[in-house]
């Protein structure tokens, strides 16, 4: 909607109506947050270490392909940091930076789905606490991690270009806490882009993520 060439009483009363990105970042059960995504789509992620595509394929993951879908229509990724990279294995994100938004998706969880395809290199999967806990997080495959088809790790796409980005992504930190001396989820969660600024500064981070096609 253009509201800038309504009257101005018209143009107060249809903007009100019609939330910001940021505003629906907090709004989680919001129809705008939970529309049906096309049945492939590509999502291009600006990044401190360049640039990547992924291309989500609904038939594989139809719930987390739409989930993935709403979030980078709303602006969730940008600002978001690779939080949890770890070589030959995976690069982790999708804990949102502000911790407001971060609070109102912890518990906006998807129902599981079947796995259709298989987490080789490249591929894209929610991350999970067991059944039925997909919020906002992912990975990417730096390795063949079929092993985690049998948990439940349903792939929803995957790195068409730039694979060599995600390659180069800041894995220094290693293994998050407690188990390593990377960054503590439960802490990006409460203090946010604050805590992993101060305390892991070397972190790479996305710029922005946009839905650039769509099928």
């Amino acid at each position: 909607m253009r509201c800038w060439f309504l009257p101005l009483a018209a143009l107060v009363a249809a903007c009100a109506t019609v939330p910001d990105r940021h505003s629906l970042l907090l709004q989680p059960e919001n129809p705008a947050m939970n529309e049906t995504a096309p049945e492939s789509f590509r999502v291009r992620f600006e990044t401190t270490a360049g640039e990547f595509v992924v291309e989500a394929r609904r038939e594989w993951a139809p719930r987390g392909v739409d989930r993935f879908y709403n979030l980078a229509r709303a602006g969730f990724f940008d600002g978001v940091r690779f939080f949890r990279v770890i070589d030959g294995f995976m690069a982790q994100f999708g804990i949102a930076g502000d911790p407001k938004v971060a609070s109102e998706w912890q518990s906006a969880r998807i129902e599981d789905d079947p796995v259709a395809s298989t987490n080789t290199r490249g591929r894209v999967s929610f991350a999970t606490a067991g059944p039925g806990t997909r919020t906002t997080q992912l990975f990417i495959n730096y390795g063949d991690n079929s092993r985690l088809d049998g948990m439940g790790f349903s792939p929803i796409g995957e790195v068409v270009a730039g694979m060599d980005v995600v390659d180069s992504l800041h894995s220094g930190y290693g293994e998050g806490a407690p188990r390593g001396r990377g960054p503590d989820q439960g802490r990006i969660q409460r203090e946010g882009n604050a805590y992993l600024e101060r305390e892991f500064p070397d972190l790479d981070w996305i710029r922005s993520a946009e839905v650039v096609a769509e099928d």
